[in-house]
């Protein structure tokens, strides 16, 4: 099991950028493919982003193509996601995961959760 801990949310105006970051222990994080998801109020939680164990390979949801960046430093266990060209519609509770799988966009692939970071993005 690994824990992670989210951080670098907060309230950013419509157009501005955030970094998150998802600090990992207990295991090396090298050994999971590693995903972003997020949760707005009375909506499913859904899939953002995810990295491959090396970080050779990325893959993003539809709507953050081109705005969000994921990428990941093992050395330091951590993952990252670099949010640009924020919109309202971006609010929500970031999430990072771990998963034993290759690849899956899927909430329940992924085996060990954060307890998230809230993003609010002003009109």
């Amino acid at each position: 099991q690994v824990q992670l801990v989210e951080s670098g949310g907060g309230l950013v105006q419509a157009g501005g950028s955030l970094r998150l970051s998802c600090a990992a222990s207990g295991r090396t994080l090298s050994s999971y493919l590693m995903g972003w998801f997020r949760q707005a109020p009375g909506k499913e939680r859904e899939f953002v982003a995810s990295i491959s164990r090396s970080g050779a390979s990325t893959y993003y949801a539809d709507s953050v193509k081109g705005r969000f960046i994921i990428s990941r430093d093992n050395t330091k266990n951590t993952v990252y996601l670099q949010m640009n060209s924020l919109k309202p519609e971006d609010t929500a509770v970031f999430y990072c995961a771990a998963s034993g799988r290759l690849l899956t966009t899927q909430t329940t692939g992924y085996t060990d959760w954060g307890q998230g970071t809230q993003v609010t993005v002003s009109a």
